[in-house]
């Protein structure tokens, strides 16, 4: 008897190119032994509330869509208490997640590595009740990829995040907070911070440190402090690009928990998504919680994480640096 999945894709992800490969990827999964169910999302959040009642017969989901899409069905199986297998099909701008992992953006590559591969236990977050697969953010930019209209990104892709986030140049704020972390306490004024299980953000490798495991129980914590100079943002970016983060404004730590508290309401973001604007923050891993279907033979990175420095400025940064006068600095 063939065992039953779930296909959940996002109609509007990737410029919508998975639709148009529906009825291909059914007739794979088929002739794989499964029993199909289709669902496409009806709109943001719509996934998350749909798999909450995840039927009982259901072996195995696969998410088509962005990194968006996959922290909404990730979610709604941690909310039905089932501990159901995800296979993902990364359509979005960036895949960050399955940058990480090595997963192909090729449709039917990624269904044949789904249909292939083993389950994998990989770490996620918990965010005041709340799971996020690879980045919890606050701060500078953080806002753009939840902002950032769907039909410009089908059109401009990428490009549309660093436009929007070109436009935000001259309206960063701080925050006034106190972070406890591996037993240590700091008070700072702080223009951005980021909460990881991932060798990529935004698109950009490297940003997150030079030895990242996404099994190991622990989360990369960076906090950039508030630059008092134009000095101080060359250094703070400097930091982040070239390994060295830990000196100067940036800080970094490999932690099962952080907490922060905040003196105003912070807007956070969850996988690239809108996460809330609470004060009071409270981030904790859940060892291998989540289990993701990978083909690992093929898989590069993987859940033993990458090793290596960053790659060159991003182009958003550059852009910040312009606007400074500091780009070749």
């Amino acid at each position: 008897m063939a065992q039953r999945m779930l296909l959940i894709y996002n109609p509007r992800a990737g410029k919508g190119a998975f639709a148009p490969r529906l009825s291909e990827v059914v007739d794979m999964f088929v002739k794989g032994g499964y029993d199909v169910l289709v669902h496409p999302t009806q709109g943001q959040g719509e996934a998350m509330t749909y798999l909450k009642s995840l039927p009982e017969d259901i072996s195995l989901v696969v998410a088509a869509g962005g990194d968006g899409t996959l922290d909404e069905v990730v979610n709604g199986i941690m909310l039905s208490g089932r501990k159901v297998p995800v296979g993902y099909i990364p359509m979005g701008s960036t895949n960050d997640f399955a940058s990480s992992l090595g997963l192909s953006s090729v449709v039917i590559e990624a269904v044949g590595d789904i249909l292939g591969g083993e389950e994998c236990g990989i770490d996620i977050g918990d965010f005041n009740g709340h799971y996020f697969i690879y980045v919890a953010a606050f701060g500078a930019f953080t806002d753009v990829s939840y902002e950032t209209d769907q039909d410009m990104k089908n059109v401009f892709g990428h490009v549309a995040y660093l436009m929007e986030g070109a436009r935000r140049l001259g309206d960063l704020k701080t925050y006034h907070m106190t972070v406890t972390v591996n037993g240590e306490t700091k008070t700072g004024d702080y223009i951005y911070g980021m909460v990881t299980n991932s060798t990529s953000v935004g698109g950009f490798k490297g940003v997150t440190g030079t030895d990242v495991k996404l099994d190991d129980g622990l989360m990369e914590v960076t906090l950039v402090r508030a630059p008092r100079n134009l000095a101080d943002i060359n250094d703070a970016v400097g930091g982040l690009l070239t390994g060295t983060a830990g000196q100067g404004l940036v800080d970094v730590y490999h932690t099962s928990e952080v907490v922060i508290e905040a003196d105003t309401a912070v807007p956070w973001t969850l996988d690239g998504e809108y996460g809330g604007s609470p004060s009071s923050i409270t981030i904790r891993v859940l060892p291998r919680a989540c289990q993701v279907i990978l083909d690992e033979q093929k898989d590069s990175n993987g859940v033993l994480g990458q090793k290596g420095g960053a790659e060159e400025l991003p182009p958003l940064l550059k852009t910040i640096l312009k606007g400074t006068g500091m780009e070749n600095s």
